[in-house]
């Protein structure tokens, strides 16, 4: 018996370090994106310098062929409305119906509208335009910042999210957790490589992915306990009170 309650109390410890850590980093990466965010911004509207772009772009150049052209067709098609609306769609009707787990379907549907409407916002505000060469084919709209990379970052990160706090083999969520961030940082360069946007624009959608996930996940947290334990036990006693 003393065994077991000590062999529990050492799993709890251990949960409670790692829930601790996730924090730390998790709260660091915010900072970070923050800083960054105002960094881009004040060197691309206020400094204007755009050297580093142009570096990055002349450094791209040289992997330029037909067979890297279409791999970044294919990672920059991951980050379009094409997929991302049906994709939302589909787990949106998993977590309700299937799986059964209404705020899982809550934060993707909500994450996913908030996110779209939050790079138009921002691409208005800043009305920077986009390259005037690009590689293939020219997108429209304006460019600052990145849409998808925006989208990439609150769409993937909150699958990574959910992977990460859902399945219980380690390898599996790891090795999930990663291809999440691989095909995030992939939609990034496909934009850059294409010439559709400028790094800067890249970099600031992360940037404002990784602030608006995490506002958007503790936000929504917050709802979710509170209905919990406030709103749910009220229906309940409606429902039972004659």
């Amino acid at each position: 018996m003393i065994r077991v309650v000590r062999d529990k109390t050492k799993k709890l410890w251990a949960q409670l370090a790692l829930f601790g850590v996730e924090m730390v980093i998790v709260t660091a990466l915010f900072y970070l994106a923050l800083v960054a965010f105002v960094y881009l911004v004040r060197r691309v509207f206020i400094l204007k310098d755009t050297t580093f772009d142009q570096t990055v772009y002349e450094f791209m150049h040289q992997f330029v062929n037909p067979t890297t052209n279409s791999i970044m067709l294919f990672f920059t098609f991951l980050g379009t409305h094409y997929f991302l609306i049906p994709a939302n769609l589909v787990l949106v009707t998993y977590f309700l119906f299937i799986h059964k787990h209404r705020w899982h379907s809550l934060k993707i549907g909500v994450i996913a509208l908030s996110s779209v409407m939050l790079m138009f916002l921002l691409k208005s505000f800043f009305g920077r335009t986009r390259p005037l060469e690009p590689l293939l084919e020219a997108a429209k709209g304006l460019s600052f910042p990145s849409g998808h990379a925006l989208n990439a970052v609150t769409f993937y990160g909150l699958m990574g999210y959910i992977t990460w706090h859902t399945v219980k083999n380690n390898t599996a969520r790891a090795l999930m957790f990663s291809v999440f961030v691989v095909i995030v940082l992939m939609i990034g360069i496909s934009r850059i490589y294409l010439h559709v946007h400028y790094t800067s624009d890249v970099l600031a959608g992360y940037c404002m992915g990784v602030l608006w996930l995490y506002i958007s996940l503790k936000l929504l947290r917050k709802l979710e306990k509170y209905t919990r334990h406030k709103v749910d036990p009220m229906i309940k006693e409606t429902i039972v009170t004659p």
